[in-house]
């Protein structure tokens, strides 16, 4: 067997339910500099999947708004590629075999909980929590018969996490992680009851069948990175490598977010900035 490393594949995933601000900027920047350290690939991914808040403007507008940053990349839904197709759209047959392969092995289950029964619940974390835990009382005892999948699925599917398994990833930018399953984070969702993919499924199947080889992004994603940690090792995946990086805040310190209009790389251009004025408020 070689020793030789992997050709360094990075990706930028952009969604395309608003316009882009400055912090997806400064990510997708860091990351397009560390394909370039290694003298590798960076692949632009549209994760289209949140159809309730996905507009097909926002793809060209995204498109247009990284190349006019200076960002380049090699694959993309642009310019095609081997790994294609790189709309998560397009991909659905791939999550759905993944989908079945968890079944098989019984690590998922079906719930028709909902949310707020979850923050009801006796200890279940304020509604502000990215996911809140779910409760070891509404899991179905595994003795339970698991129902087959449908056809077309209305039912939210769950992973059940290994309860007090520590999990633990050196971050490229952060340094050693770790977080216990079943108390940092409970089971999640695999799929949701509109037939769609989760999060975390597409992100684990696609950048496994991407052969990307180091994941960066937001610093806010850090749980999501155990919680597709648990994924690839149920799918026999090699996971990759994680850079996470710091959050760009506004004038108040909240974090930027696609309802920061006036921080947006379109308000920006539209104002009469330049691709520089954007590099330097990154920096500061």
């Amino acid at each position: 067997m070689s020793d030789q490393q992997p050709t360094y594949r990075g990706r930028l995933a952009p969604s395309p339910t608003g316009h882009l601000h400055l912090g997806h900027a400064r990510t997708f920047w860091i990351a397009s500099e560390r394909a370039k350290a290694s003298k590798g690939s960076l692949i632009l991914r549209n994760e289209d999947l949140d159809a309730e808040r996905f507009r097909m403007n926002f793809v060209s507008d995204m498109i247009e708004d990284l190349k006019w940053i200076g960002l380049l990349w090699t694959e993309g839904p642009d310019c095609g590629g081997p790994y294609g197709p790189y709309s998560q759209s397009e991909r659905k047959t791939l999550y759905r075999i993944a989908l079945q392969k968890l079944h098989d092995l019984g690590v998922i289950y079906p719930c028709n909980r909902t949310r707020k029964d979850v923050l009801e619940a006796a200890g279940a974390p304020h509604e502000n929590e990215d996911e809140p835990i779910y409760p070891s009382q509404f899991r179905p005892s595994l003795s339970d018969p698991l129902p087959a999948l449908q056809a077309c699925i209305s039912t939210n599917w769950r992973m059940r996490v290994p309860d007090n398994t520590t999990l633990h990833f050196n971050d490229n930018a952060q340094g050693q992680k770790q977080a216990i399953a079943g108390k940092d984070f409970g089971d999640f969702l695999v799929w949701r009851k509109d037939d769609c993919p989760s999060y975390q499924l597409a992100c684990v199947v696609d950048d496994a069948a991407m052969a990307i080889t180091e994941v960066v992004r937001g610093a806010d994603l850090i749980t999501s990175t155990f919680r597709q940690l648990i994924l690839y090792k149920a799918l026999g995946l090699k996971h990759p490598e994680f850079y996470h990086c710091p959050l760009m805040l506004d004038d108040q310190g909240v974090r930027l977010a696609k309802r920061h209009d006036s921080l947006s790389l379109r308000r920006m251009r539209i104002e009469g900035k330049t691709p520089g004025d954007v590099l330097a408020a990154m920096q500061r």
